[in-house]
């Protein structure tokens, strides 16, 4: 398994609310590890290395080298809880891969090719994409960074399925992802909406013209 992210630990010997507060005083976040039958292990990490790596998608979808005092431990995150006011992780969970294990993930859709789908180029259309992750499952060396969707043939006012999907090799799609059999929408390209307000004040400056002319013709008249 190869990973493209590391994560440098301490270990954690004290809890409860007053640790975690003099922790993060110290710029240090509370993360615990579990899985692949091994006991929970409680660390420390550095928050701002923390905030840096979750501003990257791959990150979030990546195996991670996590560096503690039993040595380096290959994971995926979990969970972040942060702050509901401030831009401050609150506390990390990180689960432990096995290679012969199967992940369940969820993965970024990453849409190629709108800028020359004619439904673009040619008929000024606008593309959407209701769905932009998915749910997957795979061994951690098939993990894939994101899904790539080729959108590059689509015309106006046709979509994609999620049956239409290529995916990597040895990733699967989760049952969650065809709810009650469906095949979800993608990807669509719909005509631009018409701006009713400039119909509107078009509109007004026409019946002002109107009556202004009509305003005019009753001086001359009266005159």
């Amino acid at each position: 398994m190869s990973s493209n992210y590391e994560l440098s630990t301490q270990g954690r010997d004290s809890f409860g609310t007053g640790a975690s507060r003099r922790q993060r005083r110290e710029n240090l976040v509370p993360a615990v590890v579990y899985g692949a039958g091994k006991d929970n292990e409680s660390v420390m990490l550095d928050h701002d290395q923390v905030m840096h790596s979750l501003e990257k998608e791959a990150f979030h979808s990546a195996i991670i080298d996590l560096k503690t005092d039993k040595g380096s431990q290959q994971v995926i995150l979990r969970e972040v809880q942060m702050h509901p006011h401030r831009q401050l992780v609150m506390h990390v969970d990180f689960q432990r891969v096995r290679a012969s294990e199967k992940l369940h993930m969820k993965v970024p859709l990453h849409f190629e090719g709108s800028d020359v789908a004619p439904g673009v180029k040619t008929d000024g259309g606008i593309l959407s994409h209701p769905i932009t992750e998915l749910d997957i499952t795979c061994l951690p060396r098939d993990l894939p960074e994101f899904i790539a969707v080729d959108v590059s043939e689509l015309n106006l006012n046709e979509s994609l399925h999620l049956s239409s999907i290529k995916m990597p090799e040895g990733v699967e799609l989760t049952a969650t992802a065809f709810p009650e059999g469906e095949d979800p929408t993608i990807a669509t390209i719909s005509p631009p909406k018409v701006v009713e307000e400039e119909i509107v004040e078009e509109g007004a400056d026409q019946e002002a013209e109107v009556d202004a002319k009509s305003a005019e013709a009753e001086d001359a008249s009266e005159a």
